[in-house]
């Protein structure tokens, strides 16, 4: 496979020219995102349920929940490092089959502690898959067509948030929270029988020298004015997207909206307009350039943080929609950013990027689920404006 931590040779692939089997390319890598990451948020959506199981508090649940995350920050460091190393096919494939391990425990979790060990292992598996399908992704695509596989990529993101919750809420519903958990056990399986049969292995591009260590890489990336910025802008991202969607939750069936779980699960319709839009990313930052780009989608997320304070479900319904689709067509901007700015080494900066963005989320639940349970919703939604704030600051140290 192709060493992404190495410069690659211009005789090898013109980075102009359109890879052949584009289109092709992202709906296998899409639907390899959907079925990797479709428990990752799904869980969210029985929040409320789960909390009533463990006789816990909505922070000290959302945190367990959330925990996925500290696995993912942790694997998207360790994969970078050894990215040189690791055949992208079979590397995605073993973390696929492993994360159904994890996935069918949770089932049968005795406490809170075990449920989140068992959410810190899928964090690791699901992000190991994660990061070797975009140094995959990054590998097999010129620059020209990068933007849109990257958007792409991210749809398929989208794409789990929405059917992953939706699908959750109704198994549990109908069946139970352990069969919750076994039925997404079969869909990461499922994901790695795709994998198997789409993802071919390459022959590799040659490096004109060898690549840097990783430790070296690394402090190179940190120092990029740009890549740091981007690290903190990924971080901010998912600091503000965990912080809406998992306290939302425990907003939606308290009065005055009172759902119930079938109805919470369908609330998560409100991806599916981000499931578009997601696509357009790539157009959007070849015509408008990077910065403006990640602005805009910040304000319409912020336009959305007044409107889930109101009482009415409608307007709480429409807050989600600004938000979810803002922060998606951010992080597909981003994510694209680091994968054209890192000239080298690109699956270590990949892998940071993953860490920084990851590690964002858990800080989130660290951060925003104490300041939920003490002052309210109210406080919650201060917390991610300024993250969405902090966000739309650093992106002034991004160049087109």
């Amino acid at each position: 496979m192709t060493d992404l931590s190495a410069p690659i040779k211009h005789d090898v692939m013109t980075l102009e020219a359109h890879s052949p089997g584009l289109a092709r390319r992202s709906l296998v890598i899409g639907l390899t995102a959907f079925l990797t990451v479709v428990d990752l948020f799904a869980t969210q959506a029985i929040l409320p349920s789960l909390t009533r199981h463990y006789g816990v508090t909505p922070a000290a649940m959302g945190f367990a929940v959330n925990a996925s995350t500290f696995g993912m920050a942790l694997a998207g460091i360790l994969v970078g490092f050894f990215s040189p190393h690791i055949d992208r096919r079979t590397g995605i494939l073993l973390s696929l089959t492993l994360l159904a391990i994890p996935t069918s425990l949770l089932a049968s979790a005795s406490d809170l502690v075990v449920f989140t060990a068992l959410r810190v292992a899928q964090g690791l598996c699901m992000a190991s898959a994660f990061a070797l399908t975009l140094a995959h992704l990054g590998e097999q695509c010129s620059a020209t067509d990068a933007g849109s596989a990257f958007a792409a990529y991210i749809t398929g993101n989208v794409a789990s948030n929405l059917v992953g919750r939706v699908v959750s809420a109704a198994v549990a519903d109908g069946l139970g929270l352990a069969w919750n958990f076994y039925f997404f056990a079969g869909l990461n399986l499922a994901g790695a029988a795709l994998v198997y049969f789409t993802i071919q292995r390459v022959r590799p591009m040659h490096a004109m020298m060898p690549a840097a260590s990783p430790f070296s890489a690394t402090i190179a990336h940190w120092r990029d004015r740009r890549l740091r910025a981007a690290f903190g802008i990924g971080f901010c991202i998912l600091f503000a997207f965990i912080g809406t969607f998992t306290f939302v939750n425990f907003v939606l069936v308290r009065p005055p909206l009172s759902l119930g779980m079938m109805d919470l699960g369908l609330v998560y319709l409100v991806f599916l307009p981000s499931v578009v839009t997601t696509l357009l990313a790539g157009k959007a930052v070849g015509r408008l350039g990077t910065r403006p780009t990640i602005w805009s989608a910040l304000a319409v997320a912020g336009l959305g943080l007044p409107l889930m304070l109101a009482p009415h479900l409608g307007a709480v319904l429409a807050g989600m929609v600004l938000v979810g689709a803002g922060t998606f067509f951010a992080q597909a901007a981003a994510t694209g950013f680091v994968g054209q700015a890192a000239t080298d080494n690109r699956g270590i900066a990949s892998g940071t990027y993953l860490a920084c963005y990851f590690c964002g989320g858990l800080v989130g639940t660290a951060v925003l689920g104490p300041l939920f349970d003490a002052l309210g919703w109210q406080a919650c939604v201060a917390g991610v404006g300024v993250a969405l704030a902090l966000a739309a600051l650093s992106s002034f140290a991004l160049k087109p």
